[in-house]
């Protein structure tokens, strides 16, 4: 992020500490691949609650999200700003939902998710170029990690039998 962007965002202000992924999107390369490993630790946390209260966690991660992304972007006045990460943390929670964490699961699930994010098949690319604002920042991944979780749960049965 260049300096004049610096100035637009604080990380002593929550709002942008959390859409900024606690830090992890002002990495200068891969910003969303930083974001989406910042929620391992998340997601590390929520596996120990049961499945209704992960949904609950998601959903309302994602809902605040759309407010993070949305007023940070503002702040920085550029929609979308490859430092917002936390559309990335909360496709990944989506990505896990009703998915058992264990190496290969958490290996398998951050590639699809990074895959569909990065190459935004239909109908995430339609999302990402015609939904603006907060929404707009946050749809494309929620609807990335949703295929991704369906990918993985698909995956994740069929290599069951063989394992």
């Amino acid at each position: 992020m260049d300096k004049s962007l610096r100035q637009r965002v604080s990380m002593k202000n929550p709002v942008h500490f959390l859409a900024l992924g606690f830090g992890s999107g002002l990495v200068p390369m891969m910003p969303g691949t930083f974001g989406s490993l910042s929620a391992l630790p998340l997601l590390f946390a929520m596996s120990f609650v049961s499945l209704e209260v992960f949904i609950f966690i998601t959903v309302i991660s994602s809902l605040v999200g759309i407010y993070l992304c949305g007023k940070t972007a503002r702040d920085l006045k550029m929609h979308d700003h490859g430092s917002i990460v936390w559309d990335e943390i909360a496709g990944m929670m989506v990505t896990f939902i009703a998915i058992p964490l264990n190496p290969l699961s958490l290996l398998l699930g951050f590639l699809l998710f990074r895959f569909f994010d990065i190459l935004k098949p239909w109908p995430i690319s339609v999302l990402d170029r015609r939904v603006h604002g907060g929404f707009g920042i946050m749809i494309d991944d929620i609807v990335a990690g949703a295929i991704a979780c369906a990918s993985l749960h698909g995956i994740l049965y069929f290599i069951s039998d063989i394992l």
